[in-house]
């Protein structure tokens, strides 16, 4: 693949999940990709099947592998579908490098993908589900007393106005970077809340334990790992974030593949906050510290009050089971929360293909130095 290619962002990015996932398995098989798919027991909101679609390019003896992972918060999918069909389309396949495969994981979170939310089916947020559950679970006492604010029973105005005076006071009272430390690096006694991790792992989790098996992933020399997320950040920058702790070999890889773009959460160099449950860390047990070099690609989109504000609105039409997808009040939430994880303008969409490009490259020429 040539990363000046023409970008054609129409070609690759699609509306929901459903046309997501057929064009993603359609290229890629086109493309000599081994494909294979993991179902999710439930079903979508049009009673679609749900499943993660992983597909295989090149020797299945490689010593080095690229992995590139979509969906992981659900609705980020059409950003990390659209790069993973931008690659494959433009060659990436046939331009492997020798010893290289390459796997990718589309929609890790299809639930959250088809049903427009960052959550599994578990309302559990994967990138807080990371822990080792049997060494027990952080405490966050900031989440506990906000709790009903940070999702309020209900939409109307009276009760969203009390709420946020009682979020607007605790910040106050504290300082910003407490309240979103509260708000955002995950919480383990609200189901229904923002940001749950979850008591056991989820069924993604759980998929993506297995894929790493499947795969035999800790056999290989190398493996690299591009997970896209979108939410963070200016507007169409693609931050490449490094989970890996200081001192550890996958910092100083990431250090020399990606250069001074690279953000670091546990040196306060990014735009995300530490987080404990990282994804990352359910790949690097399963693939191993010293050959797993992991990034989260994360790419701007609007203001994080915009976020804040629809993510919540989200929770609150979940709080109580079941939707009516059908319902225009709830469409409308559904497509505010889409909007923000996916802007769906031409120019941000041809940042996010451009630097998925460069990144990638990256990738793959720094398992080739090793």
């Amino acid at each position: 693949m040539i990363l000046g290619c023409q970008i054609d962002a129409d070609a690759c990015f699609t509306e929901d999940y459903g046309s997501a996932r057929d064009l993603f398995r359609r290229l890629a098989t086109e493309a000599g990709g081994r494909l294979r798919a993991y179902n999710n027991p439930h079903r979508g909101p049009l009673n679609e099947t749900l499943t993660v679609d992983v597909a295989w390019f090149g020797a299945e003896d490689a010593a080095r592998v690229l992995v590139l992972v979509s969906a992981t918060h659900g609705v980020e999918g059409f950003c990390g579908s659209g790069a993973q069909i931008d690659w494959i389309r433009n060659g990436g396949p046939a331009a492997l490098p020798p010893g290289t495969a390459a796997l990718l994981v589309h929609a890790l979170n299809p639930h959250g993908f088809a049903w427009l939310r960052r959550t599994t089916e578990e309302g559990v947020d994967l990138n807080r589900n990371g822990l080792l559950f049997e060494n027990g679970v952080p405490e966050n006492p900031g989440y506990a007393e906000l709790a009903d604010a940070f999702v309020p029973k209900d939409l109307d105005g009276e009760t969203l106005a009390a709420a946020d005076m009682v979020l607007e006071t605790w910040r106050t009272e504290h300082d910003a970077y407490a309240y979103q430390f509260a708000r955002s690096t995950g919480q383990y006694t609200d189901p229904s809340g923002i940001f749950y991790g979850g008591t056991e792992p989820a069924w993604a989790t759980r998929v993506l334990v297995a894929i790493c098996d499947d795969f035999r992933l800790s056999a290989r020399r190398a493996v690299a790992v591009i997970d896209y997320h979108t939410g963070l950040g200016a507007h169409g920058h693609g931050e490449p974030i490094c989970g890996h702790r200081p001192g550890e070999s996958g910092q100083t890889r990431c250090r020399s593949w990606y250069g001074e773009s690279l953000g670091e959460p546990l040196l306060g160099t990014s735009s995300s906050l530490p987080i404990l449950g990282l994804t990352q860390y359910v790949w690097a047990r399963h693939v191993g510290d010293d050959i797993l070099t992991f990034i989260a690609l994360e790419y701007g989109t609007y203001e994080a009050e915009r976020g804040a504000r629809a993510l919540r609105l989200d929770h609150v039409v979940h709080r109580a089971g079941a939707v009516d997808w059908n319902d225009p009040a709830v469409q409308k939430v559904k497509q505010d929360l889409k909007k923000f994880y996916h802007p769906g303008t031409k120019s941000w969409e041809e940042l996010v293909l451009f630097r998925s490009r460069q990144v990638i490259a990256q990738a793959l020429n720094g398992m080739a130095a090793q």
